[in-house]
């Protein structure tokens, strides 16, 4: 990088500092202050981080790069804002009146403590092993690639960079998040995220000149087949015979994996319950739909314009464009290769806000699920400074683990990365399931909602451990091809089916619960008082902008179809 950006991008870290110093001062006095920022953050706040917490690795790294490989395909996950809307207009009511601080306490509330237990532990595990894991592997990766430093030499050592920026990633990350709990998480979203869109912006733009303009673009990718059954890189719905993304899969699947992550995860959904009230937290949602809209634009496009540009031929040296060394390298490429003095360090702040950010957010969640879900359990009675207290510890904690599976993570490397949406898509049937039929039914019952959950899960792991012990190898018999052979989207659709349908049974023969001790948790036990609440808090501009995203999103369908 130039002068100018190393410059821009020490502007942008102490404007950082500033923040984090500025959040220090706003001394946390108890759980709510450190873990939903005293339960008072703003729409703008809360839909900057809902953005900010889900642009991670996958989506500098993984999303760019699918991209450049597959085209469209991977657009339907990202054309999920109606999912985020369906968070605030469905579930924000039923999360407030409970007024709980996690997703597991809800779950207790609803069902059981057993619940509450199960769910918390798949959470911290899963966020540990991969959502921390595959952000800081990313981390490393991007930031060797872009400063184009391979060793740091120290005396007589010399040091690979990619542990450098990974480990260096992770402490400071975890430094503001552990001192600045909730606060500095959402206020620093506030300024990383511009920064994000205003960089990934111009990448795009000054990608599309560069290739000759979208029409080039979309000529060039259409030319190229995405499987042999006649679907191009432009198209969003392919074959059902697609070995991938078979349409018949990919509409209700993404949806499935969007609706346990938008609307039941701790890591999106301690965003909302951070609101003021229901009103903020709405219009947080709304406004977190808006900006989930351009992650196909300024991460998946410019993929695929990479890949546009290893195909088009300069006429003056004779050789592509741009040369790509693989397609996870498409967005760290395209930044060190196209932007001019000052954007590359702006873009740069950018990915680190999306990283730190990303991670930041896993911290956080993942501490309070420990202290709320875990630790007040076995002590009670303790003061909220100590809690406080805990919390920082467990975010200590946290980020330790997180560095010490990063040697794990880089001996799999790839090889997590392509399992990551398949765990995705074995975690979220069950726990979609519990939610859903928990706050559409009061017949739904607590062994119900238990039983839910574990056979969710186990079908879920019974899958992915049959496909680490397989790996490439295509094996035989009845249960390899009941489990691993079907689409790894049908699987999570009949998996979804399946747990819906267990649910109901068990429900049927057991008990459940006093519908007065989880009055507001279910559709139709809200009170008067509560009703009245809730439609006070939107008026007709938040069904207006609703209305806006959706159309937006049928739109995109009808274009790429």
């Amino acid at each position: 990088m130039a002068n100018l950006d190393w410059i821009v991008l020490g502007l942008f870290a102490l404007a950082l500092v500033g923040i984090i110093l500025w959040t220090l001062k706003k001394k946390d006095k108890d759980t709510s202050d450190y873990f939903l920022a005293g339960r008072d953050a703003t729409w703008i706040a809360i839909g900057a981080s809902i953005f900010a917490s889900n642009i991670g690795s996958e989506h500098l790294v993984g999303l760019a790069g699918a991209g450049a490989s597959s085209g469209m395909a991977m657009a339907h996950w990202e054309m999920h804002g109606w999912l985020i809307l369906l968070l605030g207009w469905l579930f924000v009511p039923f999360y407030a009146r409970s007024g709980v601080f996690t997703m597991p306490e809800f779950l207790e509330r609803r069902y059981n403590s057993s619940a509450r237990s199960f769910l918390s532990v798949i959470s911290i595990v899963s966020y540990i092993l991969t959502k921390v894991a595959v952000t800081v592997y990313a981390g490393g990766v991007v930031f060797k690639d872009v400063f184009g430093i391979d060793f740091i030499t120290i005396g007589s050592m010399q040091i690979d960079f990619f542990w450098v920026s990974a480990i260096g990633l992770v402490v400071l990350t975890g430094l503001y998040t552990t001192f600045g709990g909730m606060k500095a998480v959402l206020y620093t979203s506030v300024l990383q995220t511009p920064i994000l869109l205003f960089g990934s912006i111009a990448i795009l733009v000054i990608g599309l000149v560069k290739l000759g303009g979208w029409a080039e673009m979309m000529e060039i990718t259409r030319a190229v087949p995405a499987n042999e059954f006649g679907d191009s890189m432009t198209d969003l719905i392919r074959s059902p015979k697609d070995g991938n993304f078979p349409w018949t899969g990919v509409l209700l699947g993404s949806a499935i994996i969007g609706f346990w992550y938008w609307c039941t995860d701790q890591f999106i959904v301690q965003r909302v319950l951070s609101g003021r009230d229901q009103k903020q937290a709405r219009r947080g949602t709304i406004f977190g739909a808006y900006l989930k809209l351009t992650p196909v634009f300024i991460f998946l496009i410019p993929g695929m314009i990479a890949f546009a540009m290893t195909q088009k031929i300069d006429p003056e040296t004779q050789r592509p464009l741009l040369d790509l060394a693989n397609s996870d390298a498409a967005f760290s490429t395209l930044v060190k290769e196209l932007l001019p003095k000052g954007f590359t360090g702006i873009v740069v702040g950018g990915i680190l806000a999306a990283l730190m950010s990303s991670l930041a957010s896993l911290f956080n969640s993942s501490a309070m699920l420990f202290t709320v879900d875990f630790y007040k359990k076995y002590k009670p009675k303790a003061t909220e400074k100590h809690y406080v207290l805990v919390g920082r510890l467990a975010t200590i904690v946290i980020v330790i683990l997180g560095i010490a599976w990063i040697p794990v993570m880089k001996s799999l490397g790839k090889v997590l990365y392509a399992y990551l949406q398949d765990v995705q898509s074995l975690l979220a049937p069950g726990i979609a399931a519990v939610f859903l039929l928990g706050v559409v039914s009061k017949r739904t019952t607590p062994k119900a909602g238990m039983a839910g959950l574990v056979v969710g899960f186990f079908l879920g792991m019974l899958r992915l451990g049959m496909k680490v012990y397989y790996g490439d190898d295509i094996g035989d018999g009845f249960l390899y091809n009941l489990i691993v052979a079907p689409n790894w989207l049908h699987y999570e659709i009949v998996l979804f089916f399946i747990i819906i349908v267990l649910m109901m049974i068990v429900s049927t023969f057991t008990e459940a619960k006093d519908p007065k001790s989880i009055e507001g948790l279910y559709f139709g036990s809200a009170s008067a008082e509560q009703k009245a609440l809730t439609r006070a808090s939107w008026n007709n501009w938040d069904v207006i902008n609703s209305a806006i995203i959706i159309a937006f999103i049928i739109g995109f369908y009808i274009y790429f179809w």
